[in-house]
This record gives structure tokens, sequence and C-alpha cells, in this order.
């Protein structure tokens, strides 16, 4: 397993440097400039910030300083906001780190409650409202439930605030944190619930039931552990997506994220902004895939004798 996990690290350098070089290359194939704006009347000082930041040079010939620098940790200057980059993530990912990590254990908490409940009492009541909550959850577009919760549980019971985050204080967390993650709660809570229907039906389920086990055992420690494997096979993209696509969130609740810095960063084609941050995404994603893959080492023996 070791060997693996080394081997992947290994291999993040030449694809995180594969999608630096396709970023670059689709963000300059972007018609105009980063600095043609209302701001600032066409000319010579368009001309001048070009040549001060380097864009004036051949295409290849950029890239080669965009490499360089980028070896050296420097992810260039934001030509939108004055300043370097790594300031702007810096500053902006502990929030969404915080709101994506906090909405996929709520996630994958509900999602998985729900299934095994679901599962276990099937054809029943506590199946229905569960089949009805994860369709609910997956049909309402993220953005009307983040209007919703805002409308209901800020504006007219005021039981929450809606303006900006605070990690530890649930007035400014609960609402941001069920938006994001009522969507993904609903796709595992079915990915669960059919799962745990496909395991329960095996043999060495009926064993373990004519050993006397308690049904509340049988349940937990032999059929949710291999129930989860497909769970976790989609839990590594959605930890990926709930950090790194949060920025309809974070504009709602006006949390200063690199979400929506992101965002407006493509809008105005703000190179330096858009390639960074594209990288701490795909840096992310990586991550969250090779956890996954560790986790399916812990959960079945022999992948992680394969491996």
């Amino acid at each position: 397993m070791s060997g693996y996990i080394l081997r992947r690290l290994l291999l993040m350098a030449p694809l995180l440097w594969a999608v630096a070089t396709m970023t670059f290359l689709l963000m300059h194939a972007i018609p105009g400039s980063p600095f043609d704006t209302d701001k600032l009347p066409p000319g010579d000082l368009i001309e001048k910030l070009e040549r001060k930041y380097g864009l004036d040079k051949p295409l290849p010939q950029q890239y080669v300083i965009f490499l360089g620098r980028l070896a050296q940790g420097d992810l260039g200057i934001s030509y939108q906001r004055g300043r370097p980059v790594t300031e702007i993530l810096r500053d902006g990912f502990p929030a969404t780190l915080q709101l994506g990590l906090t909405a996929f254990i709520l996630a994958v908490a509900t999602g998985v409650a729900l299934g095994v409940l679901a599962a276990t009492h099937q054809g029943g009541p506590l199946d229905t409202l569960s089949v009805f909550m994860a369709t609910a959850g997956a049909a309402v577009p993220g953005f009307v439930v983040a209007v919703f919760l805002v409308v209901v549980f800020a504006l007219e019971l005021h039981w929450f605030d809606v303006i900006g985050w605070e990690f530890g204080n649930p007035r400014k967390m609960v609402l941001p944190v069920v938006a994001l993650a009522l969507f993904p709660a609903s796709f595992l809570a079915r990915i669960t619930r059919a799962s745990m229907l496909d395991v329960l039906r095996h043999d060495y389920i009926r064993t373990a039931r004519a050993k006397g086990l308690r049904e509340f055992r049988v349940v937990l420690r032999h059929a949710l552990r291999n129930a989860l494997i497909p769970v976790l096979t989609v839990s590594g993209p959605i930890l990926a997506t709930l950090i790194t696509g949060s920025f309809v969130v974070e504009r709602t609740f006006a949390i200063s994220g690199i979400g929506t810095a992101y965002v407006d960063a493509v809008f105005l084609r703000d190179y330096g902004l858009v390639m960074g941050t594209t990288l701490l995404y795909s840096t992310v994603i990586i991550v969250a895939n090779l956890a996954v893959d560790i986790a399916y080492g812990v959960l079945d023996p022999r992948i992680r004798t394969q491996s």
C-alpha cells in the first residue's frame, strides 16, 4: 500500500504540469487583454501595463517564465487586484475549505444514515420518507435552497445570520453548510440504500443472523462495511466538488472565499488568479481521490494486499 501511495504522489507533478499547461493555453487563447475594461481607456496605458507584466512577450516566452515562477512556488500577480495570487489564495482558501469540509461531513453522515434506514426498513414508512427526502434534495437546485433558507430562517425567524462566515459560530455556519450539503447528501442516500439492499441479500448476512447476532450488529459490522465501498467511490469527487464548487453559496451568504474570486477572475480574464486557483483546485481533487484509494485499503483488505 505504501508503494502505491508513493507512486500516486510522484504522478502528481506531471499531472499538475499538464493542468497548468492547458489552463495557460486556454486563458491566453481568449481574445483581448486583461486590462480591456471600462475602467481603463484604450491606448498607451494598457500597453504599458502589458509591458509591465510581460504580456507583450511571445507566448512561448511567457510560458517559460510562468513555469519558472511556478517551480519556485510563485503563482504570479492578480492583474485586477494588484496582489500576489498566493496571498489571495491564502486569505480566501481557509473559509472555502472549512465550508466544504463541514458540508461534506454533514452530507456523508446524513446520506449514509438515511440510506441505511431506508434499506433496513424497505417498503416501510422510514423507507418512503428517506426516499422522498433524497429525491426532493436532488431535485431542488442549490441556489434555490440557499435563498429559501435565507428567507425563512434568517429574514423571517431570525435564527441565523446571512452575512459572512465564522468557523465555530452556528449562526453563521448552519445555513451555508446545509445549502451546500443537501444535494450530495441526497445522492449519497440513494447510493447507500442501493448498496445496502444488495449486501443484505448475501449469504454471509443470512449466516450472521442464523448465528443469533443482533440485527444492529449485523447491519453495522457486517453489512455497512461492505456497502460503504460504492459510497467511497463517489465520496472523493463529492469532496472535491464541495470544496471547489461552493461559489454560489459563497456569493449568496457573502463568504470571502476563493470561489467567488475565481468566477470573477474568469470573467475579468485575470490570468494569474485563474491559473493559480485552478492548480489549487486540481491539487484538492488529486488529494481527495488519493484519500479514497487509501480508504479502500482500510475497508477491504483484498485491495490492500493487491496494492
